[in-house]
C-alpha cells in the first residue's frame, strides 16, 4: 500500500479540508487579521492533517502487511481469521468480525455439502450392495442353464459386476483409512485371486498367463490390492491383441521394496498419451475406438495406491504392449 495511493483515496477529505481552510481565511480577512496569523493557521491545519494521515497510514500499512504475511505462510488460507492479533482500531475490529463471520458461514456451507455428499455416498454403497443380489442370482440361473447364449450373458454380467465394484471402490476411495486392514500376505496369492476372478474371460479370449519371480511377503490390504490388480488385468484384456495375447506377472525383490509388474503384449499406448493415463476421465485414442473406456480405472488405481502408500508406474509402446508396476515399499515394520 503506497502513501500516494492512500492519500488519493482520501481526496474527498482533502477537498473538504481545503474548503474549511478557505472559509477560515475569509473570516480572518473580514477581521483584518495579520499575515502571520493567516500563515500560522494554514501551516497548523495542513501539518496536523498530514501528520495524522501519515500516522494512520503507517498503522494500517503495518496491520495489512501483517495479515498478508501470515496469509502467504498459511497453506489453509481460510484459517487467517484465527491468526489475527486483537484489534486496536475500529476498522481492524470490523475486519476481524467480517472474517470471523465469513469463515463461520463458509464452514457451515462446507458441512452442509459434506453431509449431502455423505448421504449420496451411503446411497451409492447401498445400491451397489443391493444390485449384487440380482447379479448373483442371474449367475446361478446361468450356471444351471449353460449354453452359448447364457455364456454370452454371463460375460456381460461379469462386466456389469466389474463396473459396480469400480463404483463401490470409487465411493470409498476418499475414506480408504476407514476400510483399510493391513495384513501379511503373499504377492502370488493376490495375483492368483485376480486371475481367478477373470478366469472365464481369459479363457474365452485365449489370453495366456505367466507368473515369473519368487513369491514375496508384503504388508498391505489384500482386498484393495486385488481390486487395483483387477483393474489393470481388465485393461490388458480390453486392449489385447486378437492373436497370441499374453499377460505376464513379474515379482521382483529389491533393496527397499517388492515390485509387482503386469506386462502385456497388447496394442500399447501412443507416446504422447502415456503421461496422462492416470488423469481422471482420460480415455486416450484407444478408448475412443469401440473399447467402452470410462477413463476411471487407472485414475482409481493411482488414487488408491496413494492412499495405501504404494507406488504405481506405467510404461508403454504402441503396438508392443503396456507394463504397469506396483511398488510395495519395505520398512522397519515389515522387516519386523
Amino acid at each position: 500500500m503506497k502513501f500516494t495511493r492512500y492519500m488519493y483515496d482520501r481526496l474527498k477529505t482533502i477537498l473538504l479540508l481545503l474548503f474549511g481552510v478557505v472559509t477560515i481565511e475569509i473570516f480572518l480577512l473580514l477581521y483584518h487579521a495579520s499575515i502571520f496569523f493567516h500563515i500560522y493557521i494554514l501551516f497548523a491545519v495542513f501539518a496536523a492533517f498530514f501528520m495524522g494521515s501519515f500516522w494512520e497510514y503507517h498503522s494500517k500499512k503495518t496491520f495489512y502487511e501483517d495479515i498478508l504475511g501470515k496469509l502467504n505462510q498459511l497453506e489453509e488460507k481460510y484459517l487467517i481469521a484465527e491468526m489475527l492479533h486483537p484489534a486496536q482500531m475500529v476498522e481492524e475490529q470490523l475486519l476481524n468480525e467480517i472474517l470471523q463471520e465469513t469463515n463461520k458461514a463458509m464452514l457451515e456451507k462446507v458441512n452442509e455439502y459434506k453431509y449431502i455428499q455423505e448421504e449420496y455416498k451411503d446411497y451409492i454403497e447401498l445400491w451397489i450392495h443391493e444390485i449384487k443380489l440380482p447379479i448373483a442370482t442371474s449367475k446361478m440361473i446361468i450356471e444351471n442353464n449353460k449354453n452359448d447364449v447364457t455364456k454370452s450373458i454371463d460375460e456381460e454380467l461379469n462386466e456389469i459386476e466389474g463396473y459396480t465394484e469400480q463404483a463401490l471402490f470409487y465411493a470409498r476411495s476418499n475414506h480408504a483409512n476407514k476400510d483399510y486392514c493391513v495384513t501379511e500376505c503373499k504377492v502370488k496369492d493376490i495375483v492368483n485371486e485376480s486371475v481367478k476372478r477373470n478366469k472365464q474371460t481369459l479363457i474365452n479370449q485365449k489370453i495366456g498367463i505367466q507368473i515369473d519371480g519368487t513369491d514375496q511377503s508384503i504388508y498391505t490390504d489384500p482386498k484393495w490390492c486385488s481390486f487395483i490388480l483387477n483393474q489393470i488385468i481388465q485393461n490388458s484384456i480390453k486392449y489385447r491383441k486378437e492373436i497370441g495375447a499374453k499377460i505376464q506377472f513379474i515379482i521382483e525383490k529389491k533393496k527397499d521394496s517388492v515390485v509387482l509388474s503386469i506386462q502385456d503384449n497388447g496394442i500399447g499406448i501412443k507416446p504422447g498419451e502415456v503421461a496422462r493415463v492416470f488423469d481422471k476421465g482420460f480415455t486416450g485414442s484407444n478408448g475412443r475406438i469401440g473399447k467402452k473406456s470410462t477413463g476411471i480405472g487407472l485414475y482409481l488405481c493411482k488414487k488408491l495406491c496413494d492412499k495405501l502408500g504404494l507406488g504405481i508406474e506405467l510404461s508403454a509402446k504402441e503396438n508392443v504392449g503396456t507394463k504397469v508396476s506396483i511398488v510395495f515399499p519395505k520398512n522397519s515394520y515389515s522387516d519386523l
